[in-house]
Order: C-alpha cells, then structure tokens, then sequence
C-alpha cells in the first residue's frame, strides 16, 4: 500500500487544509482538518517531508511535527505563489505547498525556537515603541511651532 512521503498543510483561520501525495506523486490525501484535529491526523502518518507557509503558527506547527518524527519544511509564501494553480484558496494553497516543498532546490525558512520567537516578539515591540514616540515627538515639534 501506498504511503504519504509529501504533504502540503496550509494553516488557515479555523481549520487546516491538507495535500498528501505518495513518491510517484499521486495524491493520497486531500482534506480540510479543524485545528484539533490536526496533530492526531499527523501523528498517525509514516514519518514524510511536511511542507508549511511560514505564518503565524507555523513555527509551533513544525516542532510539533518535528517531535512526531517528520522532516518539516517552512517556505516562504512569495516562493509558494507560483506553485498555487488557479483561485487562491486554501485547498489549492495546499497543493501549491506540497509541489514547491518537493523541489530538490527549494530554500526554506529555519524554525525557530521559542526563545527565538520571544526575543523576535521583544524587537518587534520595542521597534514599534521607538516609531510611536517618534511620532509624538514630531506632532508636538510642529504644534509647537506654529
């Protein structure tokens, strides 16, 4: 029997679509999962190449993976986009995911770890603080002028 070496999972706002293909490339799973459903689903495949958009949650969705002994892949959506066929929707983001992690020269996002996202988190904040006060300061820089 035929089993799951790649598959396309595209995280969306309430539930998860999923594109499974086996190494001949014919598709062994198409569904659309909700949320919870989803690590029990992973946990029951062969361990395979797992393909993800980096988005929000996709850094926790691949230690997880990672955990459950799957090779996890997270691609950038701009090298996503032209493997995406037809409308743009979840089902066919998926597809485009499975075809673009199965590249050979296809470049991926690493996975950070929680630290890493929490330093990231941190930046972000403080950069975005920094541009406020900016703001006020040149909003009272020109009322003051005039």
């Amino acid at each position: 029997m035929a089993q799951v070496t790649t598959l396309g999972v595209d995280i969306a706002k309430n539930g998860v679509c999923l594109h499974g293909v086996d190494a001949q490339g014919h598709v062994l799973v198409q569904k659309r999962l909700a949320r919870q459903k989803l690590l029990p689903f992973i946990a029951r495949l062969p361990p395979c190449l797992i393909g993800l958009e980096a988005s929000g949650g996709a850094h926790d969705w691949a230690r997880e993976f990672t955990q459950l002994g799957h090779t996890v892949k997270l691609l950038s959506p701009q090298f996503v986009k032209p493997y995406v066929q037809s409308q743009k929707n979840d089902p066919n983001d998926a597809v485009g995911i499975c075809e673009a992690v199965a590249r050979p020269r296809m470049r991926g996002v690493p996975v950070q770890s929680v630290a890493q996202q929490d330093m990231q988190a941190l930046h972000r904040i403080r950069e975005r603080q920094i541009k406020a006060r900016t703001a006020l300061m040149n909003q009272i820089r020109g009322l003051l002028t005039e």
